[in-house]
């Protein structure tokens, strides 16, 4: 008598990206907060003062024209049924409110990550991997519905608005932003109502 093996009893649970971040970090002999994006953990580059300065700079656009504007803080988009899709950490975002109570129990059950819906406007600014930004990332903010994504191209010298995400399906490598505009780095770059217009001199002597 032969019987099929039987075979959910012996699989191993499929690794949450959250845990598998945390021994990334855990691994490394330097401070670093990798991401999770599109299947891939990623380690950024370590971020120099010049682009930490000029991300700095326009979150205090953000917050002088009186816009919950923070730097920091990892978010966490999640899939239909619940799974991790991403975890990223933006140079730079503006907060639909402060968080709740809701909030820090989700940041406590994701072992620190917030919900991604807590964010308005998110911001990169690029460095080395400015192919990261340009697109994976992008995909991804469209993919978890992010209104508006500000992106600073160093590598290309532009500042880009998108805004109008779209998710044409259930695949998230297909989503993108249906509007743009764009200037050229030490232009002043227009957003959306109630945002303010962005000074992006900032970076004209920053390097990639």
């Amino acid at each position: 008598m032969s019987a099929e093996p039987f075979m959910e009893a012996v699989m191993k649970p499929k690794q949450d990206p959250i845990d598998l971040l945390i021994a990334i970090e855990e691994a490394s002999v330097a401070p670093i907060r990798p991401e999770y994006v599109e299947g891939m953990a990623i380690v950024p580059p370590q971020p120099n003062h010049k682009h930490n300065k000029g991300a700095f700079k326009l979150a205090v656009q953000f917050d002088s024209a009186g816009h919950l504007a923070s730097m920091g803080n990892g978010y966490r988009a999640a899939h239909k049924d619940g799974t991790t899709m991403s975890l990223l950490i933006p140079d730079f975002y503006v907060c639909r409110r402060e968080p709740t109570e809701l909030d820090e129990s989700y940041l406590k059950a994701h072992k620190g990550w917030y919900p991604i819906d807590m964010i308005a406007l998110v911001g990169e600014v690029t460095s080395t991997n400015h192919e990261t930004d340009t697109g994976p990332k992008l995909r991804t903010y469209a993919a978890a519905g992010v209104p508006v994504y500000v992106l600073i191209n160093r590598n290309a010298k532009t500042a880009h608005c998108y805004t109008a995400p779209v998710l044409p399906g259930d695949d998230p490598t297909e989503a993108f932003y249906d509007s743009e505009v764009k200037v050229a780095l030490g232009e002043r770059l227009r957003l959306p109502e109630p945002y303010p217009t962005l000074d992006t001199a900032a970076f004209l002597e920053t390097p990639v």
